[in-house]
């Protein structure tokens, strides 16, 4: 067996056995790494934040994290500063900082960069939507994708083939450019 082989073994059984080993007073802590095979499969349970680094094999759930969180589909309950790269990111709370993947969402305040291949959604944006579709019920920087989408904006441009600001009582929908400040 190789040595690259032992050490996924050795990474995997220490995932499994894991939460087996922690009480309910380590889901009050911080920690400062995850490895997640998919949740609950997981070294430590969903339901503390992590300060560190966060590596989700398929699936990873925590209630935040600060620091960098890569994977297929990184979850959080909460907040999000740092960086996320993989395929979906979900925060339920806000983002500070960057989110890149497919489809990227963070239902409170994002502040920061979203860059996704498919979909980005934000309560808010402060800061840049860079994607095929966005969306956010307040704008406050920038939307670059072909449609954009903002329930109402405060200091927002948007660049795209179909631009919606819903708020606004003339142009709400302007092709290739439109803005309100």
């Amino acid at each position: 067996m190789s040595r690259l082989a032992i050490a996924i073994v050795v990474l995997f059984a220490a995932v499994l056995v894991q939460p087996l080993l922690t009480g309910d007073a380590a889901a009050q802590e911080t920690k400062p790494i995850q490895l997640a095979l998919f949740n609950p499969l997981q070294i430590y349970s969903e339901d503390l934040s992590i300060k560190g680094f966060r590596f989700n094999l398929i699936y990873g759930k925590n209630l935040d994290l600060t620091g960098v969180d890569l994977g297929i589909a990184n979850v959080l309950e909460g907040d999000m500063k740092g960086i996320q790269l993989g395929i979906i990111a979900l925060n339920e709370g806000g983002m500070k900082g960057w989110q890149a993947g497919f489809v990227n969402i963070a239902d409170g305040d994002a502040v920061g960069f979203q860059w996704s291949q498919l979909y980005n959604g934000a309560g808010s944006i402060h800061g840049v939507q860079l994607g095929l579709v966005n969306n956010t019920k307040m704008l406050k920087g920038l939307q670059l994708g072909i449609l954009n989408l903002a329930d109402a904006a405060d200091g927002g441009l948007q660049i795209g083939l179909v631009n919606v600001i819903k708020s606004k009582e003339k142009l709400k929908f302007f092709p290739i450019v439109n803005w309100s400040f």
